[in-house]
């Protein structure tokens, strides 16, 4: 009786049912990307890794962050839908719902709040739809949010200002 081989056979089965449910779920929602792309934002694997992405927002116009580009890292976790992806912006941004190592405060990348239905397009629009809806009332940065409350025209000039110095 040979139980190594059997054991080896068993080993494998489990890791490559993991890899294609969930790697499937992110090609599929990576050729929807390219088909169908967001207004200012793209997004795709860091070289060969399909769990650990870049994405790139855009400063949409009429905003502080206007003219700025933004990088992002987005890493998918092994039971991705199933669990939100993780996103970081590696760009520093003066923003209220961002800190300065470029943690996220957003309702659907919570756990709690997250659901298999969404997908990374719309984790995307989310993103971008911070630049110009900043939630104030659920900062990760309490100081910015305050600004931005009591005296929005010098928040926004301080986020522009940022833009340029870290965004260009």
């Amino acid at each position: 009786m040979n139980a190594g081989g059997s054991l080896s056979g068993g080993r494998s089965w489990p890791s490559r049912t993991s890899l294609t449910s969930s790697g499937r779920r992110i090609q599929k929602e990576m050729a929807e990307l390219n088909e169908n792309p967001p207004p200012d934002c793209s997004a795709g694997p860091k070289g060969d890794n399909l769990y650990h992405w870049v994405a790139t927002l855009f400063g949409p116009q009429g905003t502080p962050y206007e003219g700025g580009i933004y990088f992002l890292d987005i890493t998918f976790p092994a039971n991705y839908p199933f669990k939100p992806p993780k996103v970081v912006f590696k760009t520093r941004i003066y923003h209220c719902n961002v800190d300065s190592t470029g943690n996220v405060s957003l309702d659907i990348l919570d756990e709690n709040s997250w659901s298999p239905a969404l997908t990374i397009s719309k984790v995307l629009l989310a993103l971008r739809s911070i630049f110009t809806n900043p939630n104030p009332y659920k900062p990760l940065v309490p100081g910015i949010a305050q600004l931005y409350l009591v005296d929005r025209s010098k928040h926004d000039s301080v986020a522009a200002e940022w833009t340029q110095r870290f965004a260009k």
